[in-house]
Formats: structure tokens, sequence, C-alpha cells
């Protein structure tokens, strides 16, 4: 793997810096709100217009056609910058990659511009209340009728449901078959006929999850993505985007271990000392990992169980981060938002995406070959 950047992509990166001075908003009012929602979808409409929204996707679909390898140095720029979290991440960076392997040409063409342009926000809608981490355990079921399926059942804890347009979910198309057989993937309108949003309070009082009642709900034969009872293959695609490249970034964990640096520097505590050195050391290794991660995609290669060790090490790192920023601040902590809220996020880290128990599992069997526990 070489580190060296070649001279293309330090004028990617000396652009996209250029570009986000001049453009990063000061600051959005918080995105599970609706007015931040609107903020929000507006800056990323600002992204789109300059093509940044989706850097590596082809531009025929709004994005540059640009590498892994430039993705990951304007993702640098972006956090480095102070940029907005992206509203339309769950479209963007989970959705998509499946999309683009699984789906179809059609749907590509119809669903990937408005992403882009966030004119449509997806909704992440997998778990259920007896159906979590065991996403096999689904119990939301679709029939098929003429045209079409219906969609019935109840899913919780739906990221961006609140106020997004619309969602992509696992549902189960055949009852008889064995738990992770006939499951299908759907996408679907949060606003059509049968669809029933209620949001979820959040600590902070706002609703950054939402409940998803499904009744009978059309999803016509157009979006069903990859084939009906092959929706496990499909969600394994995007699960292993969401543990292991896109979803978190290294220049999300480098821009916090820099203000980490800072706030140390402001404080000079020696007893935190070690855990700042750790946690920046931690940030740089991430960097490096998904360097490795983006060389083997390069040359052909696929995520699979290694995303599972991306997720374990990332959740942990930000619980770090945030963790030595509460303990350098002592009783100023209560009064620092940025920093209380950065850990009130990162304390959900090992458990969205799949838990970090269940990752461990995955790492110890699939990656070492450590024999099944007995049930």
């Amino acid at each position: 793997m070489d580190l060296t950047l070649d001279a293309e992509a330090r004028a990617f990166r000396a652009e996209a810096t250029e570009w986000l001075a001049a453009h990063t908003p000061a600051r959005l009012p918080s995105l599970d709100t609706a007015a931040g929602f609107a903020a929000h979808r507006e800056w990323e409409h600002t992204l789109a217009e300059a093509r940044w929204s989706v850097v590596s996707w082809p531009r025929e679909f709004g994005g540059r056609n640009a590498s892994l390898l430039h993705w990951l140095l304007f993702e640098e720029a972006y956090y480095a910058a102070g940029a907005p979290a992206r509203v339309s991440q769950n479209g963007i960076f989970l959705l998509a990659p499946t999309l683009f392997t699984h789906g179809t040409e059609e749907q590509r063409d119809r669903l990937l511009p408005p992403m882009a342009r966030a004119e449509q926000i997806w909704a992440q809608a997998w778990s259920e209340p007896e159906a979590g981490s065991d996403l096999a355990a689904i119990r939301c079921r679709a029939r098929q009728t003429s045209g079409g399926w219906l969609l019935s059942g109840q899913k919780a804890w739906s990221s961006r449901a609140a106020f997004a347009d619309r969602a992509f979910g696992l549902f189960r198309t055949d009852p008889d078959a064995q738990r992770h057989r006939g499951l299908t993937y759907f996408l679907f309108d949060l606003r059509a006929p049968g669809v029933t949003v209620r949001p979820i309070a959040q600590l902070d009082g706002e609703p950054g999850f939402a409940e998803i009642f499904l009744d009978e709900v059309f999803v016509p034969d157009a979006d069903v993505l990859g084939k009906p009872g092959d929706g496990w293959r499909v969600a394994m695609s995007t699960s292993a985007n969401e543990r292991g490249l896109s979803l978190r970034s290294p220049g999300r964990f480098q821009a916090t271990a820099r203000a980490l640096l800072t706030l140390w520097q402001q404080n000079k505590n020696p007893v935190h000392r070690d855990r700042v050195v750790d946690a920046w050391i931690g940030a740089q290794s991430y960097r490096l990992h998904t360097l490795a991660t983006v060389t083997r995609l390069a040359e052909g290669g696929e995520l699979g169980a290694e995303s599972s060790v991306g997720k374990l090490f990332w959740s942990e790192l930000d619980l770090s981060l945030h963790e030595t920023a509460l303990d350098l601040l002592g009783a100023e902590a209560e009064l620092d938002g940025d920093w209380l809220r950065g850990w009130l996020f990162a304390l959900a880290g090992p458990i969205y995406a799949g838990t970090n128990e269940i990752q461990r599992t995955v790492v110890a069997e699939r990656l070492l070959g450590l024999p099944r526990s007995p049930r």
C-alpha cells in the first residue's frame, strides 16, 4: 500500500478543501428536528450542485467518478472543515452501494439522482420489536398481489424515519422458509397509504428515530431490490458497508482526535496525557486500516466479515475519544454541549450496525475459525 499521494489526488484534496472553506455553514440546527432536517437537506442540495454530494458515484448519477481514495480525501476535508452531519447518509452510504451491486439499471436511473440531490431522504427500516441484531428473526411480512406486494408489520428504531421520504427494509415473504431464507428486500414510500410513522424521542427529546407501522402497504415489483427470497444476501451487502467502510469514514475520527488534542493543550492534565495519545493513535490506525480496505477493493476484493473488525474498532474509538474529553473537562463537561452530545451519540455506537457482542462472534467464527458455542 503506497501512502504517497500523486499530483491528481493532491489537486482533488486542494479543490475540496477550498470549496468547503468557502461554503460550509457555521452551524445548522439539529437534524433531528423539523427545521434542522430541512436546513440539512438544503445543505445537501448545495453539495449536489457542485458535485460534492457523492464524489465516488458515476457522473450520470451526480458524482465525479472519483476513486475510493479520493472519496476518503474528501471525507477528511469535509470533517476538517467542520461541515454538518449528512442527513442523507442512510441513502448515499448504505442503500446506494447496495443498488450498485444488486439493483437493476432502471432502479439506479430512477433512485440515485434524487438521492444525490437529497430530494429523497431514506430511512433504514430494519429493526423490529423482536429483531434487532438478530435480523433473521424479523416478523414483518409481505404477500404478493397483482403487480407487487403488500407489506405489513412494525419496524422500530428506524433512523431518520421521523422526517424522511422513503425507507428500505427486509420483509418475510415465505413464512415457512428457514430463518435466513424467504426474506425480500423492499423499498417503500413513508407517505404511502397504510404507513404510520411515530417518532421516538431520544434523551435530548429530539426524534432521531421512529417506529413505522405498515398495514397492507402496496409496493410495486419495481421496488424489490434483488430477487424475491434473496433478501438476506442483499441485506448483508448493506451491512458490510454500514460496518466496514462508508458509514464511518476515518475523517470523522481524525477531526475529533484533533479537537481532543487541542482540548488537552488547553488543560495539559498529565493524568490523561497517555489516553489522549492513545486516542490520537487510534484515529490514525483506523485511517490506515481503511486505506488497506480501499486498496483491497481496488484490486477486486470485497467487503466481508472483515467489516466487523472495523465496526468494533471505530465504535470503541468514538467512545474513547469522547470519554477522554469529558474527563479532561471534569465538572465543566456538563456545560460543554458539543462534547457531551458527542459522547451521548457515541454510546450508541456499540449497539447500532449490529451490536459489538454479535460482531465479536462474527470475528471469532468467520475470521479466526473458532468453534461455535454450544447452544
